[in-house]
């Protein structure tokens, strides 16, 4: 298929913000793909290169996009930083610069989506010395080779900035539309913009065993493939696979012991909530994986965890829910989230940070068991594997401490120990509920002992002034409405001013900066990328921001973009639920 066929749609895409008709333009779109090149069209349209488990970066960014622009256009840095300044968008930058070029040149040659997709997957095989020139050359040939609308979206897809507002929920729904489409009576208007279908239940079954097949595979292009060529049964065959992460499955809070019981029945269990980092950890023989809650592969960089999991897991395959928590070597008491947070992307001195910082893994569920899913199994009764397999080492790995119980005052008591051992507070557990990757369940619950916080994404910042003007030090920030971002208020403290006290003000621009989209004065549009935890006193309404609401003195907790992904952001819903729970 050629590549200009996909650039019509992205076109079309970036021009209506309706998510009912993004949705059939995609499903419009794929019915006349081939199945052969589904999967390659499905993860294009997703502004991917690899799939989300894919831990392979193509490792470049603004400044070497610039660079292959430059060779692929003949304009100068210059030009192409005036035309970024105007634009905020280097993908636009390299449409109007081609395009000024094809017009004194004998145009491009024809590319394929196949082509684009190979072409840019080089990218992440190019290291060593010289990778730099290797990868603004490999860019700039394909630029060259591309009409200007296609270098637009070929540069987009590169930085990963899109600008087309297609999310997850809008890719399944079009696969749904595409392949079942016809069978279920979906009909979309689209003058009014809504659609009508035949049997609601029905479609819903038909979305939930869609969404089913991507939690568990995270990947579309492949539920895609399934869905065109064996229709529903495909869905219901996918299986996961042991050194594949899946979505984890997530807690909803609740305000205290009573309103989890009533969601979690009698008796619940209630378990240690610690302040670490969710681990996802893949067992397949002695081959172990380690993932984040943002499904990044950080094996290299926690050995102690993988040598624990070949002593003390006693079965060869399964998929572990965990929770790695630091402690102090001295007092043995756990830690912060901060202490470990610095490990997960680090590349050197391996061996000497988890010295520094230990961890324990504290296992609370089970995925895959032998090889097979015990999704479906009732809490208990993973529960009951998870004691048969692990072998309890303090301070190596064991089984998250529990109790079951129906007594308030049981709970309390316990409620009082996790906090009083450094923890956050309780999760409870609905005893015979499945796991459901990739979900906010009403099954499983966090109390804490303080006020949530909220996990908000940076939209925009401003350079600083005086002695912070070398920083950008205020931020915007945003929750998530469905498929795009509103904001929600701005914080400019709780950060230091010193790298080696905490999460400081340079620290947070290195993270920024490259995600700078436009620069308006001194504020800064970004890519929303980068996720924070802010506390704050109260919720009010105000019609400053586009949520409707703004947080009353906001200020930044830590870092979590290394275990949350901006998909996990606190929500309007959850802003709107906190509101109302707050004024009652």
């Amino acid at each position: 298929m050629q590549y200009s066929k996909l650039v019509e749609i992205y076109e079309k895409l970036e021009s209506t913000t309706k998510r009912l008709h993004h949705v059939y333009i995609i499903s419009e779109f794929l019915k006349n793909v081939s199945v052969e090149e589904l999967g390659t069209t499905i993860l294009l349209l997703e502004g991917r290169i690899f799939p989300r488990w894919d831990e392979r970066e193509i490792g470049m960014a603004s400044k070497m996009m610039l660079k292959a622009i430059g060779v692929a256009s003949g304009e100068s840095k210059e030009r192409i930083n005036k035309e970024w300044k105007k634009t905020g968008d280097l993908g636009t930058v390299s449409y109007n610069l081609i395009k000024k070029k094809k017009q004194h040149t004998l145009g491009s040659h024809e590319l394929t989506v196949k082509k684009v997709l190979k072409n840019l997957r080089k990218l992440a095989t190019i290291e060593g010395q010289g990778s730099v020139d290797k990868k603004i050359s490999l860019v700039a040939e394909l630029l060259t080779s591309a009409k200007p609308n296609e270098a637009k979206y070929i540069v987009r897809t590169i930085l990963n900035d899109m600008r087309i507002g297609v999310g997850e929920g809008s890719i399944r729904d079009a696969i749904v539309w595409a392949f079942f489409g016809k069978e279920l009576k979906v009909h979309y208007n689209k003058e009014e913009n809504n659609i009508e279908i035949e049997d609601r239940e029905k479609y819903n079954q038909y979305i939930d065993a869609l969404q089913r097949a991507y939690d568990i595979t995270n990947d579309f292009a492949t539920v895609a493939e399934a869905a065109k060529k064996q229709g529903l049964k495909g869905l219901g065959e996918m299986i996961m696979s042991v050194g594949i992460p899946l979505k984890v499955m997530l807690a909803i809070k609740v305000d205290d012991i009573e309103e989890g019981f009533e969601r979690c029945g009698k008796p619940a269990e209630f378990e240690f909530k610690y302040d670490g980092m969710r681990m996802q950890i893949h067992k397949n023989d002695n081959e172990i994986k380690i993932f984040t809650r943002r499904l990044e592969n950080v094996t290299n960089q926690f050995p102690e965890v993988v040598d624990c999991v070949k002593k003390y897991v006693k079965e060869n395959k399964v998929i572990l829910d965990s929770e790695a928590v630091g402690f102090d070597k001295k007092t043995g008491k756990y830690l912060p989230f901060q202490n470990i947070s610095r490990r997960i992307k680090r590349k050197y001195d391996i061996e000497k940070m988890s010295e520094q910082f230990p961890v324990e893994v504290n296992v609370f569920d089970i995925i895959n068991y032998k090889g097979k899913s015990v999704i479906n199994e009732p809490f208990e009764e993973r529960k009951k594997i998870i004691d048969k397999i692990i072998k309890n080492v303090s301070k190596k790995i064991k089984v998250a401490k529990s109790i079951v119980t129906s007594n308030k005052k049981e709970v309390q008591d316990f409620h009082k120990e996790a906090v009083d051992s450094g923890n956050e507070g309780l999760m409870i557990k609905k005893l015979d509920a499945p796991y459901k990757p990739g979900a906010r369940v009403g099954f499983m619950c966090k109390l804490k002992e303080t006020k949530e916080n909220l996990d908000l994404v940076v939209v925009k910042a401003e350079w600083g002034e005086g002695k912070r003007s070398r920083w950008l030090s205020s931020y915007t920030l945003a929750c998530r409405d469905k498929d795009k971002f509103v904001e929600v208020g701005k914080a400019s403290t709780g950060l230091k001013e010193k790298r080696e006290e905490g999460l400081s003000f340079a620290e947070m621009t290195d993270l920024l900066k490259p995600l700078i989209k436009k620069e308006e004065g001194k504020e800064v549009i970004l890519r929303p990328k980068i996720v924070i935890e802010v506390g704050y006193e109260e919720i009010q309404k105000s019609p400053t921001y586009s949520s409707g609401f703004a947080l009353r003195f906001p200020r930044v907790i830590r870092l979590r973009s290394m275990e949350k992904p901006p998909d996990d952001a606190t929500t309007l819903d959850m802003i709107k639920e906190t509101y109302r729970k707050q004024k009652k």
